[in-house]
């Protein structure tokens, strides 16, 4: 596999892979909302304020129907970058990998059929806590309860996100739990200044060193929830946390509630392993004895704009990306050129759409 780089427990990376080439795959993606993301220059996960709560229920309506249904168009800046949604689509459908979508407290409802936690969305880190501590724990209760559900169904569970503004949160949650977090972002010049700004006005509510109330300080919702599914999910089946810096956060906090390292991976784009500003693969070390693994998914090569920004550090990942491509690529065979190849296809597609 000559497009993926292993990090942290690489034996246990390369038995991972080699241990699934002929296996079953469910990809579960959970959308939750932080009102953090409506901070201006926070994030490019939507065009404006009122339009960003859109972004979650969009990224699900894509990946189910191949259009969105609570707006016209799929997530995409105005000048064609479309949402990482587009590479975790191909993935997907070129492997026939099922998916759930799952509600952990997004603004906006899907139109389709998911799994609804009731959970409330996550408040505006930067002047209020972001959920209360029982919030936190009927989260990861929740998250138990749909981990270990959709588990027993598979033989490794790909656990993606849609959260806007998420890496700020991840950065607080990071950083109150002990870890010199440099994080990641949608955009190419990372807001470094204005992250560190709101994390350190929300780590200064910070009055417990209690992990559940840390995140209901400064978190978001998805934290809490899919460190409940991985530390169910992680007993009974291989785990592949697909995501960056907010699965770092998880990957943090469910090492406070306990979980499987053994069966436990985290997949991610070679956009976030390569990311200067960040520091994730040593981050992912000194939080867990478990393999991180970035695919490189060749979109430098690609004769589309939109598709060469991702390698020219828009979005990076997101959506469940990277853990998708190389769930994808573990299970065909495929390399980067022929994944590019069908992300073009469906690229053009989508522009055909417009």
């Amino acid at each position: 596999m000559e497009n993926f780089e292993l990090f942290g427990n690489v034996e246990q990376g390369k038995s991972f892979i080699e241990s699934m080439k002929s296996k079953k795959f469910l990809f579960s993606f959970v959308i939750s909302y932080t009102e953090t993301c409506e901070i201006p220059g926070i994030t490019f996960a939507g065009a404006d304020k009122d339009s960003i709560q859109f972004t979650p229920p969009a990224d699900a309506e894509y990946l189910h129907y191949g259009y969105c249904k609570t707006i016209d168009k799929i997530p995409m800046t105005p000048d064609g970058k479309p949402t990482p949604g587009l590479l975790t689509k191909t993935a997907l459908e070129s492997a026939s990998i099922p998916h759930l979508t799952i509600n952990a407290g997004s603004k906006i409802s899907p139109q389709l059929p998911f799994i609804d936690t009731g959970m409330s969305f996550g408040k505006n880190i930067s002047t209020e806590d972001a959920m209360t501590d029982s919030q936190v724990s009927h989260a990861v209760d929740y998250g138990r309860i749909v981990g270990r559900s959709m588990a027993s169904l598979t033989d490794c569970l790909i656990i993606g996100e849609s959260v806007p503004g998420g890496t700020t949160t991840a950065l607080a949650v990071l950083k109150a739990l002990g870890y010199d977090a440099k994080v990641s972002s949608s955009i190419p010049n990372n807001p470094v200044e204005l992250k560190n700004q709101i994390v350190t006005s929300a780590l200064e509510r910070i009055d417990s060193d209690h992990p559940y109330s840390i995140v209901a300080k400064v978190g978001d919702p998805m934290i809490p929830f899919v460190a409940g599914m991985l530390s169910s999910a992680s007993s009974v089946s291989n785990v592949m946390l697909a995501g960056g810096t907010q699965m770092a956060a998880v990957l943090a906090f469910a090492a406070k509630i306990g979980f499987n390292e053994e069966n436990t991976a985290i997949g991610t784009t070679s956009y976030i392993t390569g990311d200067e500003s960040a520091n994730f693969t040593s981050l992912v070390t000194k939080i867990a004895d478990i393999p991180a693994i970035s695919v490189n998914p060749g979109l430098e090569n690609s004769q589309h704009a939109g598709l060469k920004a991702f390698s020219e550090g828009f979005a990076k990942e997101g959506v469940g990306a990277g853990g998708s491509i190389i769930s994808s690529m573990i299970k065909t065979g495929n390399d980067s050129t022929k994944f590019l190849e069908i992300a073009e296809k469906e690229y053009h597609r989508l522009f055909t759409l417009q």
